[in-house]
């Protein structure tokens, strides 16, 4: 069963802000709200001026009011559900579902399903709407390589596909020229691809970051934004260059970026904080506050117009004793086992 918000809590962190030889002082809020509800997660999107939050729940998809904690709407039938992509220009929204490959097309109003579209490529994570070529872009995990597939936001059909030189794409930005980024994980690298022929046209090798996960793209700067699981980096895209880098904790899989105030956040997994540095200039970032949230949560989204950004994570109980060993001799170790959901928590970071 669903439960409202059931409690908040707020912590404020009060940082000092170097740029430019002004001293600014900004406060950052996280609120924390309980939520309740089953099925782990994945992304979550924020939509732009709205308030509205799409969280990922394995089955379904919770809608939060970002300003209150408050659950609003639902959207059901979504197995094993990685993220949303929403597009208030056709008033569409795409979900992709990872068990049965396909993505769930719904009314941005009324949340009602609208089709499912069948990617036969499998292994659906990661999804982003690239306004300026008005396409939705999935970053898949298919096998023998990961693939990059746009669809049609208007009529939800499938137009193109890009084989990528891993099965490990994560995030995706775009330049709003043409050019899709996408972090390949497994390879430390960021992939380019061309939107209009869905073709791969570069890799970028990105040291010093290891397996890199979310991405995201500042127009104004002409700055990518990857982030690792140790150093997050800043890359030219002129040149594929890696100009900065900005510490971080483990267990990174998404970032978010506002670009109005110049503000990166990173958060960590492994020890359930989130980093954030300022751009001061386009090669130079300043780590103006490092917040708590809990461990486990790893995705973020940021809200451009009231400069919020949320994070979702569930807590686990004590997993079940194994009935038979949890590996066969001689396979590598699995991901550890995670007992029944006890909680379900939302954040809220305002400044």
């Amino acid at each position: 069963m669903i439960r409202h918000s059931l409690n908040s809590r707020a912590t404020i962190f009060t940082v000092v802000l170097l740029s430019a030889g002004a001293v600014h002082a900004q406060t950052f809020k996280v609120n924390k709200y309980s939520l309740g509800g089953d099925g782990g997660t994945d992304y979550l999107t924020a939509e732009p001026g709205t308030g509205r939050v799409f969280v990922s729940r394995a089955t379904h998809v919770m809608v939060v009011d970002g300003n209150t904690g408050k659950i609003i709407g639902d959207i059901p039938d979504t197995p094993r559900v990685h993220g949303t992509a929403l597009v208030a220009k056709w008033n569409h929204g795409f979900i992709t579902n990872g068990e049965d490959s396909t993505v769930s097309m719904f009314d941005l109003k009324t949340l009602a399903l609208i089709k499912k579209i069948p990617v036969p490529v499998g292994g659906l994570d990661g999804i982003m709407y690239d306004e300026s070529d008005d396409r939705v872009i999935l970053t898949n995990h298919s096998r023998p390589v990961g693939t990059a597939t746009a669809i049609d936001p208007k009529t939800g059909e499938v137009v193109g596909t890009a084989e990528l030189e891993a099965d490990s794409p994560e995030g995706a930005a775009s330049d709003g020229k043409g050019k899709l980024f996408i972090n390949i994980e497994a390879k430390g690298t960021i992939q380019v691809v061309d939107v209009h022929s869905m073709k791969a046209i570069a890799s970028w090798p990105i040291a010093p970051c290891e397996r890199p996960t979310g991405i995201a793209y500042d127009r104004a700067s002409k700055r990518i934004f990857s982030g690792c699981s140790n150093n997050s980096v800043v890359v030219d895209p002129a040149t594929g260059k890696v100009v900065a880098s900005i510490p971080n904790g483990g267990g990174v899989d998404a970032m978010g970026w506002d670009p109005t105030e110049k503000l990166a956040y990173i958060p960590s997994g492994a020890d359930g904080k989130v980093t954030i540095a300022h751009q001061d200039s386009p090669d130079k970032y300043t780590v103006v506050a490092t917040v708590d949230t809990m461990p486990g949560a790893k995705t973020i989204a940021v809200d451009p117009k009231t400069h919020r950004a949320y994070l979702f994570q569930p807590e686990y109980g004590p997993a079940p004793a194994p009935a038979a060993p949890a590996t066969p001799p001689g396979a590598p170790p699995g991901r550890p086992a995670r007992g029944p959901v006890i909680g379900a928590y939302f954040f809220s970071i305002t400044h």
